[in-house]
């Protein structure tokens, strides 16, 4: 299994926008492609003293399953552009753990 992750920071007058696109366009259009091998989303939010910061976490049975999403060049950020709109500063490009050892509880 293969955890991406990904971070981006908004003013905090703009959390709320930058969530509002996230959960009702950026995952809705991703789940919408159901792309092979790819488990879930995790969306969090951290208010930090002078903005906010949010961290998705994506899950996928391979790396495969992360080329079809995104293509040859993985570990570019899918930041599409109403989420771009209200974001100070993010990522470029995501970052893929090997998952060693993850448990339901």
């Amino acid at each position: 299994m293969i955890c991406r992750l990904w971070r981006g920071w908004t003013t905090k007058e703009n959390a709320d926008a930058y969530e509002r696109v996230v959960r009702g366009e950026v995952i809705p259009g991703i789940e919408a492609r159901r792309i092979p091998g790819f488990l879930s989303i995790d969306l969090m939010r951290r208010e930090r003293e002078n903005d906010v910061e949010f961290v998705t976490l994506m899950w996928f049975d391979a790396l495969s399953s992360i080329k079809t999403f995104m293509g040859d060049d993985y570990d570019v950020a899918h930041v599409p552009a109403a989420a771009r709109a209200v974001l100070s500063h993010f990522d470029e490009r995501s970052a893929h753990f090997e998952v060693l050892d993850r448990r339901a509880q």
